[in-house]
């Protein structure tokens, strides 16, 4: 199964998200912030990212910027997992690299079906 990165400073959705993907077979890294998931990324190879918006440190638009800046991680799947679901922060995702958004909270079986349409 695919090796997923998840950022998001919530330790209750950290602890949904690898519940949820973990019980598909995936392998799940979580990273507090942008910066320790940036440093996540070029220590380890994934297949996936999640990414949450708002975390100290760096935020999610500037993660997406930065994976998209590396070579590995230019073709990479990223979704964003937030509370934010106005036009203007989707649109600034998309501009950022994102492949997909999904609003908290979120149906597992919603993420789910994303991640393995994305994969």
């Amino acid at each position: 199964m695919a090796n997923i990165l998840a950022a998001d400073d919530s330790p209750s959705i950290q602890k949904m998200v690898t519940l949820t993907l973990e019980a598909c077979g995936h392998d799940v890294t979580v990273a507090d912030d942008g910066v320790l998931a940036l440093e996540e990324a070029q220590d380890d190879e994934f297949d996936f990212i999640i990414t949450d918006i708002n975390m100290p440190n760096m935020g999610g638009f500037e993660l997406i910027k930065n994976l998209r800046a590396l070579e590995d991680y230019q073709l990479t799947p990223i979704i964003c997992l937030t509370t934010e679901s106005s036009v203007e922060y989707k649109k600034q995702g998309k501009e950022a690299g994102a492949n997909g958004w999904i609003v908290k909270p979120f149906d597992p079986d919603e993420l789910m079906k994303i991640v393995e349409r994305l994969l």
